[in-house]
Order: C-alpha cells, then sequence, then structure tokens
C-alpha cells in the first residue's frame, strides 16, 4: 500500500462536518488544515449547504477533484459505506477518527472496514485515533489549533496507539527543543499498525528516529516486529504499556489490543538491540540522543565537570544503570594537566571525572574534552556544563560541539534548563550534540545509545 497520501496530501476531505457546531472534531480539522496547512481542503455532509460561505458537498463523490486523502468523522455505522465511495471516487487513503468499533465490543464492524481496505489495497489509519500530522502538509488532529504544542521541524518520527500519549510527547519534544519529522496516532488498528509505519519511515528521508507507544500487538506480530525493528539501518525506540494485569486491563479497553507478555517482550527487544524506553522520561531523552548519534556504544563514560559535586553524582548515576566511568591513567591525567590553566593545575581532579573547579575557563573544558575523545577508555563524553561559572561564556557550547565534529564520539551536554542559558544550550543543539536538563537524563541519553548494542 502507498502511504504517503496519508503524510503528504495535496487534497484534503473532511467528511462529517457540521453546519451548527463549529467546534465539532471534523470542523476543527477543517479549520486548521484549511487555514495553516498546504493541502486544498473540502467539507463533505450529507446533507450539503455551506460552511462559513465554502460549500459542503453531499458525498465524496460529489467533489469535483481527487481526493488524496479522506478524514472520517461521522456515527460508526455510516463508516464502512462512506469508505466504499472513498474507493469508489480514487481516494488516496483515509483517516477514521470515528470511535465505536473494536474498543466497544463492535469487532464485526471494525473487520468489516478491514475487509473492504484490503479489497481496494486502501490505506487508513484507525479507527478510534487521532490521525496524521506532518507538518507542513496535513494535521488530522481534532484538538483546537490555539492548544496544540508543535515541535520544529526534526528527524524524529513518533507512532503511538494513544492519542493522548502522541500529543503529550509532542509537547516534550517541543520543550526540549528536538525536532519532530512526522506524527501518528493509529487507535485501534484495524489496517495499518506498526509494522506498515516501521516500513514507510524506514523509507523516509525525513526521519532518523522512529519511536513507538504499543499497548498491544495481534498474536505473533510482536516477534515479527521487533525482528523487522531490529534490521532497521534507523534507531527504533519502543515504549511498552500494559506491563502489569491492571495496565494490561486498561490496554484492553482502551484500543482492545493483546497486551501479551511483558517481560518475554522486552527480553527480545534487548536480545534484538531494540532500544526499549522504561518509561516517557527515557523516551524523550532517547528520541533526543538517538537523533544526533546512530552508532552504539559500550557505555564507558568520561565526565568532564566544573562541580565535584556534580561529578560524583553522576557517577553514581552512571552506576546505577550499568554504565561505567574508567579512571584515567596518570600519564592521561598529566597530558590534561599540561593543557589547562596554570591557576587550575594544582586544584583540579583529572582522573574521571574530571573536576576543573569552579574557576574553570573555555579553554579548559575544550583541552580537557579533546584529550578526553582520544582516550580509547572512552566511547561516550559527558560534559555537565553549569553556565553560572564566572570563567566561562555562551560560546562554549558551539566551541566543544566542534570537538565531536572532528573525532566523532558522542558528546552530550547537562546545562540546567532556565530560559537566560539559553545561548549555551543553542551552542550545542545548533550542532547536533544533545543537551540534558538533569544529570538523570543526561545518563539516559548515553543509555539510549548503549541500548543500540545487541546482547
Amino acid at each position: 500500500m502507498n502511504l504517503e497520501p496519508l503524510f503528504k496530501p495535496k487534497t484534503l476531505a473532511v467528511i462529517g462536518v457540521s453546519l451548527s457546531n463549529d467546534r465539532h472534531p471534523a470542523n476543527v480539522v477543517y479549520y486548521k488544515n484549511y487555514f495553516r496547512h498546504q493541502a486544498k481542503v473540502f467539507s463533505v455532509n450529507e446533507r450539503g449547504g455551506l460552511l462559513q460561505g465554502e460549500r459542503v458537498y453531499p458525498s465524496i463523490l460529489d467533489v469535483p477533484q481527487k481526493i488524496d486523502l479522506a478524514v472520517i468523522a461521522t456515527r460508526a455505522e455510516m463508516v464502512p459505506g462512506i469508505m466504499s465511495d472513498c474507493i469508489q471516487a480514487g481516494v488516496g487513503g483515509a483517516v477514521i477518527i470515528s470511535g465505536g468499533f473494536a474498543e466497544r465490543g463492535r469487532m464485526d464492524l471494525q473487520e468489516r472496514l478491514a475487509t473492504i481496505a484490503r479489497e481496494a489495497d486502501f490505506p487508513f489509519i484507525g479507527p478510534n485515533c487521532l490521525g496524521t500530522y506532518s507538518f507542513p502538509y496535513v494535521d488530522t488532529f481534532f484538538i483546537p489549533t490555539e492548544r496544540i504544542v508543535r515541535p520544529e521541524k526534526g528527524r524524529v518520527a513518533l507512532v503511538s496507539q494513544s492519542g493522548g500519549i502522541l500529543v503529550d510527547h509532542m509537547i516534550k519534544l517541543a520543550e526540549e527543543g528536538v525536532g519532530l519529522s512526522k506524527a501518528v496516532s493509529i487507535g485501534n488498528k484495524a489496517l495499518i499498525g506498526e509494522m506498515e509505519l516501521l516500513r514507510y519511515f524506514t523509507g523516509d528521508p525525513e526521519t532518523g528516529v522512529i519511536v513507538f507507544y504499543v499497548e498491544g500487538f495481534k498474536k505473533g506480530e510482536g516477534r515479527s516486529f521487533v525482528l523487522a525493528a531490529s534490521q532497521c539501518p534507523k534507531a527504533v525506540v519502543v515504549l511498552k504499556s500494559g506491563k502489569t494485569p491492571d495496565g494490561t486491563r486498561a490496554v484492553s479497553s482502551h484500543t482492545a489490543s493483546i497486551a501479551g507478555d511483558y517481560e518475554v517482550f522486552s527480553s527480545i527487544l534487548s536480545q534484538y538491540g531494540v532500544v526499549e524506553a522504561k518509561d516517557e522520561f527515557e523516551l524523550i531523552a532517547f528520541a533526543e540522543a538517538l537523533s544526533c548519534y546512530q552508532k552504539p556504544i559500550e557505555g564507558r563514560i568520561g565526565i568532564i565537570t566544573g562541580s565535584g559535586g556534580h561529578g560524583a553524582l553522576a557517577v553514581d548515576a552512571c552506576l546505577s544503570h550499568g554504565l561505567s566511568v574508567p579512571p584515567l591513567s596518570e600519564q592521561d591525567q598529566s597530558e590534561i594537566r599540561e593543557k589547562i590553566s596554570p591557576r587550575i593545575q594544582a586544584i583540579a581532579s583529572l582522573s574521571n571525572p574530571i573536576d576543573l573547579t569552579g574557576s574553570v575557563v573555555d579553554d579548559d573544558f575544550v583541552s580537557a574534552a579533546k584529550i578526553m575523545s582520544t582516550k580509547q577508555e572512552v566511547d561516550c563524553v559527558l560534559i555537565l556544563l553549569l553556565p553560572y561559572t564566572p570563567g566561562i561564556t555562551s560560546d562554549l557550547g558551539a566551541r566543544l560541539s566542534q570537538i565531536y565534529r572532528q573525532d566523532g564520539k558522542p558528546l552530550i551536554a547537562y546545562v540546567p534548563h532556565v530560559e537566560k542559558y539559553g545561548m549555551f544550550i543553542e551552542g550545542f543543539q545548533l550542532n547536533q550534540v544533545p543537551v540534558a536538563h538533569s544529570i538523570e537524563e543526561a545518563i539516559h541519553m548515553a543509555v539510549a545509545l548503549r541500548r543500540r548494542q545487541p546482547c
């Protein structure tokens, strides 16, 4: 099936608009696309009429142009007939927002949709979903424009069975400055699910990291998904719900999914080098790190800081997550001591973590990072940058980023997330170096790179 019309339609029909309620989900979708996206939009309601001066067509068959994507937001029992009309009209695909299918026990109605679509090779997302977000082409989320938070354009694709979880993660990506390529809420995934979207995003040149929030799979589908994900040349991150008996019941009532045995699923993910995020905090950190770095690490961390306390906390966090912090040799320490400022040579601690003290200046950080990046004992360098340190400047992030560009060893920065320190953060992010806003988040980023390493 060709999924391109679901993400880059040139023409869009919204079926089910209301002539009396502008807050109806279909109207929200119609207006936001009409005013803010590139697709040419048409509205459909069986009674016809006018919507804000624009013609409303009684049927998709009456729309005068060929439609790439139909958004269906009607009563559930009407959807099969509408889908048949879409196929007859040559529509490229559909997003079915409507609920009331398998999640409400109406499996027969959902299977009818899937059968109609398969016979016609007609792709659709849903039902019971938000659908697709692909700026600047289309946004089928029935969330008013003033309430949605849009990340910048970037390399992370989000796939979620839950629309609410999807929107939450879009907000968190935006807060962290992580760019989004596309997002899709698949709901009951009657036809298109994780496997189909994995294939699509693997071939999508705009996407570098593929993130899945999974509630469950059909029998045997989970193993097939993991095997396919392990062969994907791009980083794949999975967050699974339904880990407990109560969580499993919640999953079933939400999207009628089979949650399966979580421990088995998690073990298979690890075995095949597919990155599992244990919670939403890991998921966002993993997405940011893997959007910057694709190669796995073994997890040997070098730490450079201007605060001994921060270094100690980072060591504890590394060890608690299965990472190591190998000490530098006396020869390596002497090499660093010769390069740093004379005023801190006698007071700096240079074993690993390297504590350059509160008297550090930009050149000291740069010198230490250059040497650390050449050491085979270390495969990832963690910079704990405190912007309130008197001797450093807002250029430091950009200067340190150049070391990664030269040596290719992953660099992760910690900078407190305060608007005042935006210039420090920007210097890293503009050079594709991930920035964490807590020490724990920085360690999560390193864990993401380590989890890409198959057992």
